[in-house]
């Protein structure tokens, strides 16, 4: 039987040039993660089941990928009226996929904090997997490119992880915002509103407001038992129009005076703006949830200034992840950078450098066997002073030679024929204008390495 050839929706192939870019995205945010004293770890792909449930909230605990057990589970399973979801998922299925980084940090944390110096600062670029509708800008697997702080409740971890997104941006050349907000001012808004029992209700609708209308995302809050005074309380809040940050804090200040979480969210706020050191792209939205149900703090997101992509980066403060583990009193923040929408914004705003798109600068055509030798040597010195080269493996005609270096977009080609031979020197020519040159064989390397260094 032939098998039609196919992705699972979601999850991609990538080409060399591809992984390329995807390389120079990487190296820069781990050049800077490096440069802000993060080391790396590394985590399993799968997880328990155990450790990665109820700690993303309804919605996300929903998307997580289960694995079915090995073997033949079925075998003592009974199927009648009684069994449902819940209760068949716990004997068919004890594995996950990991849905993100964070928790598994966690589970590492726990497991290994007889040997960690707190505070740690890891950070750890793999993947994840979703079981979510895949759209653009959102995959079934992805990478994340993580950075956490575990063991420090001090809000100078905050501002650095600010500082580390404005430098990645900024080595991208990415116009970017960091929207930033705190999950205590959202307590103190459902506190205000008479509905301090429905917060994770509240922070998963808010989430939404960045895609939809307030008039839809009422519809959801009153469908969950918000009030009709409530969700008008909220539209005013949320239609507050402010024209300074100042202006935002006193507004909050006024609604939170009698109410201790949300003034404690304003006061980190507040905070952190004062101490940005010259920081301009950062915005305090009250509208940004994250709609992860571990923060507890402070919340990032990221943003690329005119580009409809959603969010490229995000993060915040989380007090209690550790606790499901045994490990008691750990806060942790911690950001992430998604790059494969990096990836698409940067595709769009045409930012890669044009080196990224050939394998290699230089091609050496293949005129038979009669030159082989001198094009294999010539193609040795130039790897052994770490240059890429290749050598066209077949004896063909010369047009598709040629055709084969403009498909790979190779810039200069090499010729050693018989004129060469006669005359101890090597051609080369330059494919994007047509200019050649003779070179002595002695001059070869130095003529090499110079167009290498003028061409990236």
């Amino acid at each position: 039987m032939i098998i039609k050839p196919k992705l699972i929706k979601g999850t991609r192939d990538f080409n060399s040039i591809e992984i390329k870019k995807r390389e120079y995205i990487i190296n820069i945010i781990r050049s800077n993660f490096e440069l802000y004293s993060f080391e790396q770890i590394n985590t399993p792909a799968i997880e328990n089941l155990s450790t990665l449930s109820e700690s993303y909230g309804e919605e996300g605990d929903r998307l997580i990928f289960k694995i079915i057990n090995s073997g033949d589970y079925l075998k003592n399973i009974s199927i009648d009226n009684k069994t449902n979801y819940k209760n068949l998922l716990s004997k068919i299925s004890k594995k996950a996929l990991r849905y993100d980084l964070t928790i598994p940090l966690a589970r590492y944390v726990a497991m290994n904090q007889n040997n960690i110096v707190f505070p740690l600062k890891r950070f750890q670029i793999q993947n994840v997997w979703r079981a979510d509708r895949p759209q653009k800008g959102r995959f079934t697997e992805f990478l994340q490119c993580d950075a956490d702080i575990i063991g420090s409740k001090s809000l100078l971890l905050e501002i650095e992880l600010i500082q580390l997104y404005t430098s990645v941006f900024k080595n991208l050349n990415l116009p970017i915002t960091i929207k930033l907000n705190n999950r205590k001012i959202l307590l103190g808004i459902c506190e205000h509103v008479g509905e301090s029992d429905k917060f994770n209700d509240l922070t998963i609708a808010i989430d939404k407001l960045d895609r939809y209308s307030f008039e839809k995302v009422q519809d959801e809050l009153f469908n969950k038992g918000f009030s009709k005074l409530s969700i008008i309380k909220l539209k005013r809040l949320f239609d507050f129009r402010e024209s300074s940050f100042q202006d935002k804090i006193l507004f909050f200040k006024n609604i939170f005076s009698n109410i201790n979480v949300g003034m404690e969210g304003i006061n980190e706020v507040e905070y952190i703006f004062s101490n940005l050191n010259g920081i301009k792209n950062i915005d305090f939205d009250i509208k940004l949830a994250r709609g992860l149900s571990y923060y507890t703090g402070t919340i990032l997101e990221v943003v690329c200034n005119n580009v409809n992509i959603g969010s490229i980066g995000g993060g915040g403060r989380y007090d209690n992840l550790t606790e499901k583990f045994g490990l008691k009193n750990i806060s942790g923040v911690g950001i992430s950078f998604g790059l494969d929408r990096i990836y698409l914004v940067m595709e769009e705003l045409n930012l890669f450098p044009k080196i990224l798109t050939h394998s290699s600068n230089f091609l050496f055509l293949n005129f038979g066997d009669n030159f082989l030798n001198e094009s294999l040597k010539y193609a040795s010195i130039l790897r052994e002073n770490n240059i890429s080269c290749e050598i066209f493996p077949d004896n063909i005609k010369l047009s598709k030679q040629l055709s084969f270096a403009n498909k790979k977009n190779i810039p200069f080609i090499i010729f050693i024929g018989d004129n060469e031979l006669k005359n101890n020197d090597i051609v080369i020519k330059d494919m994007r204008n047509g200019n050649q040159q003779n070179v002595n064989k002695n001059k070869f390397l130095s003529t090499i390495i110079e167009i290498n260094k003028n061409n990236g």
